[in-house]
């Protein structure tokens, strides 16, 4: 019997321990009620652009007084306003800043902001619409969708694609591409007409005897573009900094400066290669259709004096104002 209970006694450990193991225990098929349900992923807030980090920097660092809050159809902006520091002002000078740069920007847009008021003149700085993320430059329209797997297998199984329905569809959809691509730039020059608008309604209003339009950089052209297409009696005179084109827009400003019919000051910069070639050109286009009303006035390089630079600047664009582009 003592024999018979030794013989058993592996197979009983056996049965006592293979419950026990990984391998065999099954997966309790009940639902934990006290589990809780999955989360649904946190979605994050969008980035501010970079119109909203710059006028919550600005409204932060210039002095509340400068600040000016102006409406522009249905969007409102920060312009930065400094009334002239005389009695009887000459008048009034709107900033356009170019292509990402605020209405404080260091180069140009700040220094004569900032000066113009101690000479007689008024400066209100603009904000610009921000290109990336107010939709100036959104995503083209769809590419036609890719062929089906039934025309996949047609094209396989020898039948080959008809040339004239294919040339047709890519007639369309680059037709439908370009009318988007139309219907986006025009929307883009809109909100920027808007905000120029507001800005001469509002120099207006503080009794501005004369109006005069300044762009820098890429905001040269749209200066330009707003006397070509929407000129006003209360803007008498624009002035250029170191204007370049879009290189997007059209029409180019070389074909808008003959279309002008106020004195425009071109303030160019012929120690920088890029502006350079375009800015011989508008000399040269001037002097063809013998435009008096341009005037072209170059300015130096000072190497390391920055500061210098902006005050050569100043002192010109002051000297054109009154009457003598020759200081």
């Amino acid at each position: 019997m003592s024999y018979t209970l030794r013989a058993l006694f592996p197979a009983l450990c056996l049965t006592l321990i293979l419950p026990c193991s990984p391998l065999v225990v099954a997966a309790d098929p009940t639902p934990d009620k006290d589990a809780k349900p999955a989360e649904a992923p946190v979605e994050r807030a969008a980035l501010p652009s970079r119109t909203e980090e710059d006028t919550l920097a600005l409204e932060r660092q210039v002095p509340q007084v400068e600040q000016q809050q102006l409406q522009a159809g249905d969007e409102t902006f920060l312009a930065l306003w400094k009334p002239a520091n005389v009695d009887e002002p000459k008048g009034a000078v709107i900033i356009v800043p170019g292509a990402d740069e605020s209405a404080d920007w260091p180069t140009a847009v700040a220094p004569l902001r900032r000066k113009l008021p101690d000479v007689g003149w008024s400066s209100l700085s603009l904000s610009m619409p921000d290109a990336h993320n107010d939709g100036i430059f959104a995503r083209a329209v769809d590419a036609p969708a890719a062929a089906s797997d039934g025309d996949k297998a047609k094209d396989a199984a020898g039948k080959a694609p008809d040339p004239a329905a294919t040339a047709e569809a890519d007639a369309a959809a680059a037709a439908e591409q370009a009318t988007a691509q139309a219907e986006i730039a025009k929307a883009n020059a809109e909100k920027i007409f808007a905000r120029i608008d507001s800005a001469v309604a509002f120099a207006q209003q503080n009794k501005a005897r004369s109006i005069v339009l300044l762009g820098h950089g890429k905001g040269a052209y749209w200066a330009a573009r707003y006397m070509s297409e929407r000129p006003s009696p209360a803007v008498q005179r624009l002035v250029m900094v170191t204007a370049v084109d879009t290189g997007k827009e059209t029409p180019s400003l070389m074909e808008l400066l003959p279309t002008l019919k106020v004195p425009t000051a071109d303030f160019v910069n012929k120690d920088r290669p890029v502006p350079r070639q375009q800015a011989q050109d508008r000399l040269d286009a001037s002097k063809r259709s013998k435009n008096a009303r341009f005037t072209q006035v170059a300015l130096s390089a000072i190497p390391g004096n920055p500061a210098m630079e902006q005050d050569q600047l100043f002192r010109r664009v002051r000297g054109w104002l009154e009457g003598d582009a020759a200081k």
